[in-house]
């Protein structure tokens, strides 16, 4: 029995920096496979919402920004992909997510053409796989996650709610990537280590041991730097005192026959940390390098439970050329 017809839906990228412009290429780049097939795209590309006044009214990259990032409010039939965050601040996207207050089912997931996602792996709602990203096998990567070009995930990795993969991540078998973590450009990290909730990796580093939650690490084998930035701490202070508000169950979503893609591995944000929403800076940027001798303590989530904000979701329709959500 077929499923339902394909159906074209407008999509708001909130942000208008290099991220977002990146998730807005990656979007036409689908709509063009979708062409290719004789199906009707999967999205319709509505505009940038970013709260930087000068840039309402203006086109980015051929793409208007209709206006602050509350806009998403006046246009309910639109879905929404947050598109914000950079090394400076990792923890932005997940204070716009809290901010926005849009149910689950509002969120997008925009998966490049040219990414290969396996049968066995979810990926959640709000996030985002540019070109030429690899999930192999039974990976699970959370709700609102940024994984740039050229990122490998291999089996059972688990990615949490918020991440950052920067271009030319490699994450080992069985690597547990928490809760609003970034991992630099070019990081390799080593089979089963756990890279620990809001921490920080830096840009070419080689991951050996698990990374404690809230700290900055980096060089080859990397090692500790010092303690993460007053906005990622703030995040994960929260957490640990409050772990279950805005982590609702995930919402139902449509199964893995249907164009309208995979289902929401985990929920918004856990409070706290100030507002500083619209940042359009993309979260490709380094970390620096070297630092002090490594600390062997095994990293924790932040959160009482240990948990790493990841759910249970569908898998995806997603495979070679064949975008989905």
């Amino acid at each position: 029995m077929s499923g339902p017809p394909p159906r074209t839906d407008d999509l708001l990228i909130v942000g208008a920096g290099g991220f977002a412009r990146e998730t807005a290429q990656a979007v036409r780049d689908a709509a063009a496979a979708d062409a290719a097939r004789g199906r009707p795209p999967r999205w319709r590309l509505a505009g940038h919402l970013d709260d930087d006044p000068a840039l309402h009214g203006r086109d980015v990259d051929g793409v208007p920004v209709l206006g602050g990032c509350d806009r998403v409010h006046a246009l309910p039939a639109a879905r929404v992909v947050v598109c914000v965050g950079s090394p400076r601040d990792y923890a932005v996207r997940a204070r716009l997510v809290r901010r926005l207050e849009l149910p689950a089912d509002r969120y997008a997931t925009v998966v490049h053409p040219t990414a290969v996602v396996s049968a066995s792996s979810v990926v959640g709602a709000g996030s985002v796989l540019l070109a030429h990203c690899v999930l192999t096998a039974a990976v699970r990567v959370g709700a609102h996650v940024a994984v740039m070009p050229h990122t490998v995930l291999t089996h059972d990795d688990e990615v949490g709610d918020f991440a950052t993969l920067a271009s030319g991540v490699r994450l080992g078998g069985g690597v547990r990537v928490e809760r609003g973590a970034y991992v630099g450009a070019g990081a390799l990290v080593r089979e089963s280590v756990r890279v620990g909730a809001w921490s920080l990796t830096g840009m070419g580093s080689t991951v050996l041991a698990d990374v404690p939650a809230g700290e900055v690490w980096a060089g080859s084998p990397a090692r500790r730097l010092r303690a993460a930035d007053p906005p990622a701490l703030g995040e994960l202070h929260a957490a640990a005192a409050a772990p279950d508000e805005g982590r609702p169950d995930p919402a139902p979503h449509d199964g893995p026959g249907s164009d309208n893609g995979p289902a929401t591995p985990g929920g918004p944000a856990s409070p706290g940390g100030p507002a500083s929403p619209g940042g359009p800076a993309s979260p490709g940027g380094p970390a620096s390098p070297g630092g002090p001798a490594s600390h062997d303590r095994p990293a924790s989530s932040g959160l009482p439970d240990g948990s790493n904000g990841i759910g249970t979701g569908l898998r995806p329709e997603t495979r070679m050329g064949s975008p989905v959500a």
